[in-house]
């Protein structure tokens, strides 16, 4: 008998003894008889924001007493379920994922569950095959997409870029459109900007894939297309997208002056501020990609030796920063 298949008759049969006796038993701390052994999976786990929750997942779980272990996945769907079903023959305790796409949810859920193991999803909400949310570690992309919306509004008002008829503005909306969440933020962030006066025909979509150099490639079209326009604003779902489209601004021929960026993550928009370099990051919302990880561990370890039951959701905070505020929040890496 494979491991895997002795690990869930031994829980089925503690779920039996328990029930004959006239109790309950957690699952969850059988599985922690069995290893004490927890799993995150991540995806894009070379961007920043994913190396640090990888970071708190991994000390927050070891000083909850448990063995921690994180992979990454990239975009890569099938990487992402095999491993699922790696960690459980790993004896995983409890799991959390970050999915490279939210249509292998079902497959991820129906994995944990034959298995007897919890687990939360990291930033991007899934469901199971039934329809029902997995338990969420992350933040609320809507509020998120109000924020950065908020603050790029903020400045295209300070700007005076509105009320100057000299003015050409187009908005640059960076957009991962498969992504729910994603959509969340950006949709938001359009709904802001739209508050103080921008129009629909002056947003242009990027759509991109969450990384810095498909933000690029596919911006520089857009713009190209638009040699009308001589002041952008920009957001996008992470950091790394406003980073790219920027980037394609800049080989255009735009220079930071032209631009209102303001960023998701501020761990890219950091860097020119740190640096003391002109750049289009004006702002940024600062996320913490460490207390998600931590907060992660915590409720599965929660789970696991006491019974607790998982959150439907734990919302991490958020705050808007800007070159003069971001060293009260964080250091740059």
């Amino acid at each position: 008998m494979q491991f895997t298949e002795c690990f869930k008759l031994n829980r089925t049969k503690v779920a039996l003894l328990a029930t004959a006796l006239g109790g309950t038993v957690a699952l969850g701390a059988a599985a922690h008889a069995q290893e004490d052994l927890l799993i995150a999976i991540y995806k894009s786990g070379t961007q920043q924001y994913f190396i640090d929750q990888s970071d708190g997942f991994i000390a927050e779980a070891e000083a909850l007493g448990f063995e921690a272990r994180t992979f990454n996945v990239e975009l890569d769907a099938n990487l992402a379920i095999n491993t699922v079903n790696d960690a459980i023959a790993q004896g995983a305790a409890g799991i959390a994922i970050t999915v490279p796409d939210q249509a292998i949810g079902p497959a991820v859920a129906r994995a944990a569950a034959e298995a007897g193991i919890p687990l939360v999803a990291t930033d991007d909400s899934i469901q199971d095959a039934e329809g029902n949310s997995v338990p969420f570690v992350g933040f609320d992309g809507t509020d998120m997409g109000n924020k950065v919306g908020e603050a790029a509004a903020a400045l295209l008002e300070e700007s005076g870029w509105l009320n100057d008829s000299d003015v050409t503005l187009g908005v640059l909306s960076t957009e991962v459109q498969t992504l729910s969440v994603c959509n969340d933020r950006t949709n938001a962030s359009r709904a802001q900007v739209m508050g103080v006066g921008v129009t629909e025909d002056q947003i242009f979509a990027v759509p991109y894939e969450g990384t810095a150099d498909s933000a690029l490639q596919v911006a520089g079209p857009v713009i190209t297309a638009h040699p009308e326009v001589d002041r952008w604003v920009v957001f996008a779902c992470n950091d790394e997208g406003v980073l790219g489209t920027l980037n394609a601004l800049y080989a255009a021929g735009v220079t930071p002056d032209d631009i209102i960026g303001v960023g998701l993550g501020a761990y890219e928009a950091c860097r020119p501020w740190e640096a003391g370099l002109d750049t289009g990051f004006r702002a940024a919302l600062y996320i913490s990609g460490v207390d998600v990880g931590a907060a992660a561990a915590d409720v599965l370890a929660a789970n696991i030796n006491d019974g607790t039951p998982l959150p439907p959701m734990t919302v991490a905070n958020t705050t808007i920063v800007t070159p003069e505020t971001y060293q009260e929040y964080f250091q740059c890496n």
